[in-house]
């Protein structure tokens, strides 16, 4: 049927089949080497039994749940200040009177045009 000298000059067995080989092969190394590091973090993060008896998980956490509704409130009325601050201005400010300059470009020195911007509203006005 196929002799070995055949199956030796056909170009599929002698790069695909390696290749083939490689690609399937590398995939399960990569998942054995990946889980090794997830299992190496876990047992990192677990605590010592004689450890973990000591820390009450359950009173640490209200504690902290504490913690965060007391800075929320404290934030929460910071804030509420500063947008009371910032209603007072722009009712001072008059929003109905602006004029639409344009900026100078990137090859524009910037001083100059700003001069010649000035320029032009001061004869408009």
């Amino acid at each position: 049927m196929f002799s070995l000298k055949a199956l030796r000059r056909n170009k599929t067995v002698k790069y695909g089949v390696p290749m083939l080989l490689l690609v399937v092969g590398g995939s399960f190394g990569l998942k054995e080497f990946a889980q090794i590091r997830y299992d190496a973090q876990k047992i990192r993060k677990k605590l010592d039994p004689s450890l973990e008896a000591k820390v009450n998980v359950q009173k640490q956490s209200a504690i902290l749940e504490e913690e965060y509704e007391g800075d929320f409130v404290s934030r929460r009325a910071h804030f509420i200040r500063h947008l009371k601050a910032l209603m007072l201005k722009l009712k001072e400010i008059n929003l109905d009177e602006w004029k639409n300059i344009r900026g100078p470009r990137p090859w524009e020195d910037s001083k100059e045009y700003q001069d010649q911007q000035r320029s032009r509203l001061d004869k408009n006005d």
